[in-house]
């Protein structure tokens, strides 16, 4: 896309404004560390436009204090008290699963998940916010626990100027077809692959 220009225009009907206006849904995949930050920087980025913002995570544990969050609480802050920005809000989906500790049944974690994904969806046909992140949501995805069919046709049917960016690994076939924006992350190198673990301002 050379100086912002599309290599090709589609014959869509609609107007250079109107479809720099429509609505984005994203995809950060792949096995590359960096989708979660990706989206929220994009996240950032609406804050600073006056956005709504809504962060809903759903695999990390909901005890672990990401740094993202903090800082976005803060940002959330601002707005409300000094009319800084957009709004922010940010929740934890599921039971606290994560990748070292699963507390509950396979059973418990897909109502968590299916539950979370009802409150989004309900969410959304209310356009309650300005831009979403789904942190992690490829995974209750992948594995069966939310319908990817009944995930994209919400999506692709939400109304107004929703803007929506889902992170995580194995995103299915059919999310990667609906996305307007789709980025792999790929691993070149990683610290870990030498046996060193992660860090404090790296990781979190």
């Amino acid at each position: 896309m050379p100086q912002g220009q599309p290599l090709t225009v589609p014959a869509d009907g609609l107007t250079t404004k109107a479809r720099r206006n429509a609505p984005v849904l994203a995809v950060h995949t792949g096995p590359g560390k960096g989708k979660s930050t990706a989206a929220f920087g994009m996240a950032l980025r609406a804050w600073n436009q006056g956005f709504d913002v809504a962060v809903f995570q759903f695999v990390k544990s909901a005890k672990w204090k990401v740094g993202e969050e903090s800082a976005f609480r803060e940002l959330g802050r601002m707005h409300d008290e000094h009319g800084i920005g957009g709004s922010v809000e940010w929740h934890k989906m599921g039971s606290g699963w994560s990748w070292t500790r699963k507390p509950g049944s396979d059973v418990d974690h897909a109502a968590a998940a299916a539950d979370g994904w009802a409150e989004i969806s309900r969410r959304l046909s209310e356009q309650r916010h300005d831009f979403y992140v789904l942190d992690e949501f490829t995974y209750p995805l992948k594995w069966g626990w939310v319908d990817t069919v009944e995930v994209v046709e919400a999506l692709v049917a939400r109304p107004g100027r929703q803007h929506v960016v889902i992170t995580g690994r194995d995103a299915p076939p059919g999310l990667i077809d609906a996305a307007d924006l789709v980025t792999e992350m790929t691993k070149v190198k990683h610290p870990m692959d030498a046996g060193r673990k992660g860090q404090r301002g790296i990781e979190w």
